[in-house]
């Protein structure tokens, strides 16, 4: 079992250089920042808002050291507030330029556009660094997510941007429920896993 505890704000620069390099040849946030030479440091912009901003919640998740991350937004809960969606786009285009920004919004709004309507945990991101992948330091974080969820007696609902994790996700009760087409052309599966009895 992957030994979890929940982060602190100290934990912030971690987290960002996980999922910078958790992500970096992710078939959709790849490609979302076309220069590879210039990816961790632009992608970092986006990865620094959207964990700065869960860290107001106390559902994300790390391992000891902060090899890996999964972060769960709460019911009722917001991935960003108003203020940081509006600031995000203009942090994108001084980090890469407007269109690419522009492009890395509108996945974001397909995203939050195929969302369930009723509430539901919201496992939004889930990265491993890539000098420790193969561990299941991943998945043990979500297993010890789901535990607490359970909890609640609240479903989960999540984006598989890799078509790789979706067996991943299924074997701890994610069905597929939809797919939602990025504007490079990517197929992202959105998954459920209905709430424990």
């Amino acid at each position: 079992m992957t030994s979890a505890r929940v982060a602190t704000s100290t934990d912030l620069d971690a987290i960002v250089a996980t999922f910078t390099s958790a992500f970096f040849h992710d078939p959709v946030w790849g490609p979302a920042f076309p220069d590879e030479r210039r990816r961790a440091g632009q992608a970092a912009v986006m990865w620094r808002v959207y964990a700065a901003s869960a860290l107001r919640y106390p559902w994300t998740l790390v391992t000891p050291d902060v090899e890996a991350a999964a972060v769960f937004i709460p019911p009722g809960g917001v991935e960003l507030t108003e203020e940081e969606a509006a600031g995000l786009e203009g942090r994108l285009a001084a980090a890469t330029d407007a269109g690419t920004a522009r492009a890395i919004m509108v996945v974001g709004e397909r995203f939050e556009a195929a969302h369930p309507a009723e509430p539901f945990f919201y496992l939004t991101v889930l990265g491993t660094h890539a000098d420790h992948r193969g561990k299941g330091l991943g998945m043990g974080l979500v297993a010890e997510g789901l535990t607490r969820v359970d909890a609640f007696g609240a479903p989960v609902y999540l984006e598989s941007t890799n078509p790789a994790n979706n067996k991943r996700y299924e074997s701890v009760g994610f069905v597929p429920r939809d797919e939602i087409v990025t504007p490079g052309g990517q197929v992202v599966t959105t998954m459920w896993r209905p709430a424990a009895r």
